[in-house]
């Protein structure tokens, strides 16, 4: 079965967990049977138990299509995910303009230690203010509260530069 740009079985929408307001805008199937659906605040992907995770897009810190596959890296050395799509329709594009609209600044920088960190400042797609990640670059640990003292220096001089 095609679907509709943002159409859902209803079956599936009635397992999506939407907030006020919140609207569909690409679904596609997955491999697995479920769906991933792209909507105007969130991303939601099928989890292994059934349900569904609901990830901001703000908290999207990249995603990639790939040979059938979306990719979903989560901010913050958040979670992973694999998910492979029959018929992907809009979700890809949907994807990535969704995860682009929310970023308001990003800016990679060389520590005073050493080692390089990437601060992206992201606007939720319900509004508010600014929330700031930081990506450090491998084999610097993002817990060394020496590293992340740094980070924070950086981010100080950057919201001077930007206003933000």
């Amino acid at each position: 079965m095609r679907l509709r740009r943002g159409s859902l079985p209803s079956a599936v929408r009635d397992e999506l967990t939407l907030e006020r307001g919140e609207r569909v805008l690409a679904a596609a199937p997955t491999r697995g049977g479920s769906h991933v659906a792209a909507t105007t605040t969130a991303l939601h992907l099928p989890t292994a138990s059934g349900g569904f995770t609901r990830i901001p897009w703000e908290r999207v810190d990249h995603a990639t299509w790939k040979d059938g596959w979306l990719n979903v890296e989560e901010t913050s050395a958040g979670a992973e995910h694999h998910i492979r799509l029959t018929d992907p329709g809009s979700v890809p594009e949907t994807v990535r303009e969704r995860v682009t609209a929310t970023i308001a600044v990003s800016h990679q920088a060389v520590l005073p230690g050493g080692g390089k960190v990437r601060i992206a400042g992201r606007r939720p797609a319900t509004g508010g203010g600014i929330r700031w990640t930081f990506v450090f670059e491998a084999g610097l640990d993002p817990a060394d509260p020496g590293l992340r003292a740094q980070a924070e220096q950086v981010l100080e001089e950057l919201r001077r530069q930007t206003g933000l």
